[in-house]
């Protein structure tokens, strides 16, 4: 089980509430200017094929995903070929994206619900959205913007807990007190880009592996930069 955990870095602790706001203002505005044709990198046909791209990617790259889901989507078509789907063939077609017994289960899960609850589509609402199996708030928020264009909250992956840490926006690695911290410091109106664009940072600039600090458009505002 994970334990999530708070952090006490300095420019966290020493940091007013003003002076964040202020500078997660001048970080968004960057990340606006830096990346603004950021979008989702899963590729997808349908509302359906969303959710299970968005499934798959627990643990897993997007890159990954796109080379499993052609093959994919050519045996299963349609909710209810998910819905009926045999286990064991589902595993073997999702087998290196990681955690595949698990996600074969959610996935004919998911279309059984979606096909009993929802009439074969998917739901508008976060409320609904998390009672289908292997969905949890993140993957919701992703599938409810890039669906619908309905924006409850801002959809926290490893690449924005990871780099909201490093700017010393919030103190945790916990998901939900990290998205509930980013939605008290970011207009809503930015909600859904605002993922993708820290996305686009985290890939190519604030990696996990190696910070490119030199590199990087927010070093003179960005605290964890000078550690």
């Amino acid at each position: 089980m994970h334990k999530f955990r708070t952090y006490t870095k300095p420019w966290i602790l020493r940091e007013t509430a003003p002076s964040r706001q202020k500078r997660a203002a001048k970080i968004l505005r960057i990340l606006k200017k830096t990346y603004p044709a950021a979008k989702i990198a899963l590729r997808y046909k349908t509302h359906w094929q969303l959710l299970v791209a968005v499934q798959l990617s627990a643990q897993c790259t997007d890159k990954k995903v796109n080379e499993i889901t052609p093959a994919l989507f050519r045996r299963f078509k349609t909710v209810a070929d998910f819905a009926s789907a045999d286990t064991k063939e589902l595993e073997q077609l999702i087998k290196s994206s990681g955690f595949y017994r698990n996600k074969a289960r959610n996935l004919i899960a998911a279309a059984q619900k979606v096909q009993a609850d929802f009439g074969g589509k998917l739901p508008r609402t976060m409320a609904k959205m998390v009672t289908i199996p292997g969905i949890a708030r993140k993957s919701a928020n992703v599938i409810l913007g890039n669906a619908y264009g309905v924006v409850e909250g801002i959809a926290v992956d490893t690449h924005v807990g990871r780099i909201a840490q490093r700017w010393g926006l919030v103190d945790t690695d916990n998901p939900v007190k990290v998205e509930k911290k980013l939605m008290a410091l970011i207009p809503k109106k930015e909600w859904y880009k605002f993922t993708y664009r820290t996305i686009d940072h985290g890939r190519a600039i604030c990696t996990a592996q190696r910070r490119k600090c030199s590199l990087c458009p927010l070093k003179d505002i960005c605290p964890s930069s000078l550690v």
